[in-house]
């Protein structure tokens, strides 16, 4: 009934006056040229794969990554000395079959093609559902494909930029045993690297989200406060599944910024509720 709803609303515009398999024929080819845009973005990847994955997906194993120099410089600034500052380490990676590296440059085209492409990919995705949107509707959620990619890409930038060097550090200077030699193949790390950005990226969405359920009427802020200590755990829960790792250190820098990234979602639907109530209060 949801869907028949759905594309009713879309039977709205008088411009869009379309039948439910035109709906559906119309959504193919939103994901045909979703699929297009990643498939360009990989092909693009792919042709530089050498120079992505030696400057790239490599760096943030090197001390003299950018985020570890100024890691390393603000822990001079206030004081703590090298405590930020992280270790040399000599990071290598190998790989047991034949097939590891082909494999896993096909895997890295097509990530690095969904990352490239996303803001276009959603883009498709808000062109199918604007129809079934209100005049209103469509000015409060104005400049949302910005506000959506730029969380995503922050997402990725905070688990590029800082979680996977922390992640890479600790790893390889953590020893049981100086008999214990510390060389995970590149498609353990490729991995890892993914669930450490894309992972993330999506999960940065909280807000927007919320903003979006808030409109519609299914939570609101005090549900959100309520059951702030169970969505801790939640977030907690998270973070474990999207960090390699499961260190309290590694799972300290995912929470705190999606927990942050919570309360920051209880003040936009605090300020939606209030919105709401001011509309129902001049109605009435």
């Amino acid at each position: 009934m949801a869907l028949l709803d759905f594309f009713n609303k879309r039977n709205k515009n008088p411009e869009a006056e379309m039948s439910f398999i035109d709906h559906l024929e119309d959504l193919r080819w939103h994901i045909i040229r979703s699929v297009i845009a990643v498939v360009i973005g990989a092909i693009i990847v792919f042709c530089f794969a050498n120079f992505v994955v030696d400057k790239i997906l490599f760096a943030p194993t090197r001390t003299d990554f950018i985020s570890a120099r100024w890691l390393c410089l603000l822990g001079h600034k206030i004081g703590i000395g090298d405590t930020l500052c992280f270790q040399q380490v000599d990071v290598k990676f190998l790989e047991t079959t034949m097939t590891g590296q082909f494999i896993a440059s096909f895997t890295l085209a097509f990530i690095g093609g969904f990352i490239i492409a996303f803001p276009y990919v959603f883009w498709e995705f808000w062109r199918f559902l604007r129809p079934a949107l209100s005049e209103k509707e469509l000015k409060r959620t104005r400049g949302i494909i910005f506000w959506v990619s730029a969380l995503f890409f922050l997402g990725v930038a905070f688990g590029y930029f800082i979680l996977t060097p922390f992640m890479v550090n600790f790893y390889f200077n953590y020893k049981l045993s100086s008999q214990i030699t510390i060389m995970p193949t590149f498609s353990d790390y490729l991995e890892n690297l993914i669930y450490t950005t894309v992972g993330i990226g999506v999960l940065f969405q909280m807000p927007l989200l919320v903003m979006l359920l808030a409109k519609i009427g299914i939570i609101t802020a005090k549900f959100l406060k309520k059951y702030r200590r169970h969505a801790f755990v939640i977030i907690l829960i998270a973070a474990a599944i999207i960090t390699p790792s499961t260190d309290p250190f590694s799972l300290t820098i995912v929470t705190i910024p999606l927990y942050l990234l919570y309360e920051a979602s209880i003040m936009i639907a605090s300020r939606i509720n209030k919105n709401q109530k001011k509309e129902e209060e001049e109605w009435s």
